[in-house]
């Protein structure tokens, strides 16, 4: 079975390096020198990719939700002439690529609406991601699968069910599905990773995992387990204004997090038995004259 899906210059899948995405979202606050900020941090702490959002407003907010008054960094303003600021616009966007560009590290960004799909298409983006949001909006899914790439769906708050009717609707080619949980942060006790192992048993297409936890362990964990593909998000400072910046990690963290994803597929193997030739001089000084059988054989020590 051929689990594996290719990403730009990359395969994503069983055999290959895991494909560490460190998404952005909206942590940049719609300031692109922060976004350009984030997009270093990816870049030296050896990420494969970096990952935004884009959202058409008056689309995406709810119109009951339109005019309630919050606290932004631009003052208190409405809740869609937030969204609005926090948006990049065309100009902006090609800022956005062309940096990603100059810095040779990948960039996606999951579309929230059908017009943002045509908007990240004249960019000629290298896959589709479906934030988990949006896993029931069919018109969205047939939309981005209409367009010939690749896509990536996270499967946070839903059901089996919900996830069955998604993978149904966009088929197995060129999908990558990523295990989520939706909360943010979202505690150990609701991470259930090992839905990672049953969305494998499910599905030939690669299986990776998108986190919303505090720490880096669980992401780790989720590795050994057979994700293929990482993404977690990222933030200058956990302290900063926005709603995703306490569940993401900082620069610090991103580096440790890649390093030790990088040694645990290195130290996973390949599952077959052999004695190693570092082994061998312990081997000839400590072990006594083998005459046992190989087989069947019961070596009470």
């Amino acid at each position: 079975m051929t689990r594996e899906v290719k990403l730009g210059n990359r395969l994503v899948g069983d055999g290959h390096p895991v494909y560490i995405t460190a998404e952005i979202g909206i942590n940049h606050n719609g300031n692109i020198n922060i976004a350009k900020e984030l997009i270093d941090a990816a870049v030296e702490a050896g990420c494969d990719a970096v990952k935004f959002q884009k959202r058409t407003p008056e689309l995406c907010v709810p119109p009951e939700q339109r005019d309630k008054m919050r606290h932004t960094p631009w003052g208190y303003i409405s809740y869609i002439e937030y969204r609005e600021k926090i948006e990049f616009n065309k100009e902006q966007f090609t800022e956005i690529v062309e940096y990603c560009h100059k810095k040779k590290i990948d960039w996606q960004a999951s579309a929230w609406d059908e017009p943002s799909v045509d908007f990240l298409e004249e960019f000629d983006p290298l896959v589709h991601k479906v934030a988990s949001a949006s896993l029931t909006d069919s018109a969205l899914l047939r939309k981005m699968r209409e367009q010939g790439r690749p896509i990536i769906l996270s499967t946070g708050m839903s059901e089996m069910e919900q996830i069955k009717a998604a993978v149904d609707l966009v088929g197995t080619e060129d999908l990558i599905l990523a295990h989520c949980t939706s909360t943010y942060p979202c505690p150990p006790a609701e991470l259930n990773l090992r839905m990672i192992q049953t969305l494998r048993e499910m599905y030939s297409c690669p299986v990776g995992y998108s986190g919303h936890e505090v720490g880096l362990p669980t992401t780790v964990a989720a590795v050994v387990l057979g994700a293929s593909l990482v993404e977690r998000h990222i933030t200058l400072d956990r302290a900063m204004w926005g709603s995703d910046q306490a569940a993401s990690i900082e620069p610090g963290g991103l580096r440790k997090l890649v390093k030790y994803i990088r040694v645990v597929e290195e130290a996973l193997g390949d599952g077959v038995k052999t004695v190693y030739e570092s082994e061998k001089p312990s081997l000839e000084k400590l072990r006594r004259t083998d005459t046992l059988p190989i087989r069947g054989r019961y070596h009470k020590s």
